[in-house]
């Protein structure tokens, strides 16, 4: 599949097999330093270091940073494939366990894929390999591949995917908008927060855009393009479902994905003041983002436990659309 592009202009944005950007170069370099355990300062003061680590070692360091009971009810989380007592050396960060991406893991050498979709959300009742899950599944186990998910519990974490994208995006004072039933005031899905300056619709929205990996969606707005906005509420992913609370927060405008033709209706229909706005995104890109700060954090947990593991953020753009044709550039 084509590798992101994080830096294609909003009239041509198409999915095409240009190579990632300095600035995306620089952040998975990041990334790799801190995860890797060699980092300076890594292992100084320390005596003993083990070095190996065990799939195992990885679950525990997962369930710090992204505890399996933040996960909705609804949710598939954890060990998907793949044998705890297993040396893990390379992890590869992914939005989806698609055959290309697992295919880019055995290639470099990856014992671990950590996706944020589930590979087996429903029920299943046959893993056959003529079927796109159950080749994915099959090609795991026999290439000796784990697979390990992080969903809506990576959503619902402190420096989860909303966080990274109301960090992105320069929010401050930011809540959940719906928080956790069991977890920490600051977990939940969703965020709100603020901008430090009021700014207009269009250059919020360009502000969006330029954060993001480009792919053939590009980036859909309602509401008047010279509109005043300053309260924003973000929800990484599908997020249709957080209307009222959207409403309750007072948010100007309201950044999510997927936003379904009669949802998104309906909410313009009830918007006061015009408000909130709606901004629709990729669903593959407003989740990307969080891939690099995941391996990072992950990388430091590790590195603080005296475990060199390489960790890489996946190349593999898994948006299912490869291009998309409008009526102007404006």
């Amino acid at each position: 599949m084509k590798p992101v592009n994080p830096d294609v202009s909003a009239d041509t944005a198409t999915g095409d097999d240009t190579a990632f950007d300095t600035a995306f170069d620089a952040a998975t370099d990041a990334v790799a330093g801190a995860a890797t355990g060699t980092a300076d300062g890594a292992a100084s003061g320390t005596e003993e270091r083990s070095d190996s680590a065990t799939l195992g070692m990885i679950l525990l360091a997962a369930e710090e940073l992204w505890p399996a009971s933040l996960a909705e009810e609804w949710d598939e989380v954890g060990l998907v494939a793949g044998h705890p007592s297993a040396a893990v050396t390379k992890i590869l960060f992914a939005v989806d366990p698609t055959i290309e991406v697992i295919e880019e893991a055995i290639e470099w050498g990856a014992e671990l894929v950590i996706a944020h979709h589930p590979l087996l959300l429903k029920g299943v009742t046959s893993v056959a390999a003529n079927t796109a899950k159950g080749k994915a599944v099959h090609r795991l186990i026999e290439s000796g591949t784990a697979l390990l998910t992080v969903h809506t519990n990576g959503d619902s974490a402190v420096g989860g995917v909303s966080d990274v994208l109301a960090d992105a995006l320069g929010l401050q004072d930011v809540a959940p908008l719906t928080p956790a039933a069991d977890g920490l005031p600051e977990e939940g899905i969703g965020r709100v927060g603020d901008l430090a300056d009021v700014l207009t619709l269009g250059d919020f929205a360009a502000r969006v855009f330029g954060i993001l990996p480009s792919v053939a969606g590009g980036v859909r707005v309602a509401g008047d393009r010279d509109g005043l906005v300053r309260r924003v509420a973000v929800c990484g992913g599908a997020g249709d479902s957080l209307f009222a609370e959207v409403r309750a927060s007072n948010a100007d405008v309201y950044l999510t994905a997927d936003l379904r033709h009669h949802p998104a209706s309906e909410a313009r229909e009830a918007a006061v003041n015009d408000r909130p706005y709606l901004i629709d995104v990729s669903h593959f890109a407003s989740e990307w983002l969080w891939l690099p700060a995941a391996a990072e954090a992950l990388g430091n947990v590790l590195s603080d436990q005296g475990h060199e593991v390489e960790i890489r953020v996946s190349t593999t753009n898994s948006d299912p659309w490869d291009f998309i044709l409008t009526p102007g550039g404006d």
